[in-house]
């Protein structure tokens, strides 16, 4: 247990429909042994725990992100949960979720995680939503606690899943997940719900955030 950090700590980052696809568990892979980072009730790292055994009936805040990838027309990658996951088993959500490992920078830890699941590589990689953060609860009781900023980029070609982690896929419009989030949030994970009602009305927000970069207002 890594002891707890001092004010400059914090946590930041920086601003800046097809057929679904079913995978096959024939390629089924086990992802390396690794620890998430626990933070305080200011955000602050506190310590480290294993990522495995981290989530429970009173899981303790820890740091995660999520990401929206769309291909080159602007449409999101939806992912479907694989069935035995621990948390939230079969049920469709946004392209890719995952833990920073101590020490590691968020916008990597994404690039590493997509392409441990996905096999994807991005570009225009970008957070769009750098505080959000939430507590979610599921049927079985077990707990999301988590600090999660949300990134945005463009994915490379389809994707390869990991059938350990994913078990469908597909390519959706913006609007129509959008639209499905609003009407029936029940069909999708707790935070992908949260994520979208905090996204902007506005703008797709691939375009959204390559206009801030654009604009030179992106930190």
């Amino acid at each position: 247990m890594s002891p707890q950090g001092s004010d400059s700590d914090v946590v930041t980052v920086p601003r800046d429909a097809a057929s679904p696809q079913t995978v096959s568990r024939d390629t089924a892979s086990v992802p390396p042994a690794d620890e998430v980072v626990l933070l305080d009730a200011e955000r602050r790292p506190c310590g480290t725990a294993p990522r495995i055994a981290v989530h429970g009936l009173d899981t303790p805040l820890h740091l995660a992100f999520s990401s929206y990838l769309f291909d080159p027309s602007g449409r999101l990658l939806v992912t479907r949960r694989a069935l035995d996951k621990r948390t939230w088993p079969g049920v469709w959500t946004n392209s890719c979720c995952g833990h920073p490992r101590p020490g590691e920078d968020l916008a990597r830890a994404v690039e590493r995680r997509v392409g441990q699941e996905l096999r994807l590589e991005l570009t225009d990689l970008h957070c769009a939503l750098p505080d959000f953060a939430y507590r979610a609860t599921a049927a079985d009781g077990l707990v999301e606690n988590e600090v999660c900023p949300v990134y945005v980029a463009r994915a490379l070609g389809d994707p390869d899943p990991d059938p350990a982690e994913v078990v469908e896929w597909r390519w959706v419009e913006w609007d129509d997940y959008r639209r499905v989030a609003a009407a029936a949030p029940w069909a999708l994970s707790p935070w992908s719900v949260d994520q979208m009602a905090a996204f902007s009305a506005a703008a797709h927000p691939l375009t959204a955030a390559l206009s801030l970069v654009s604009g030179g207002t992106h930190a």
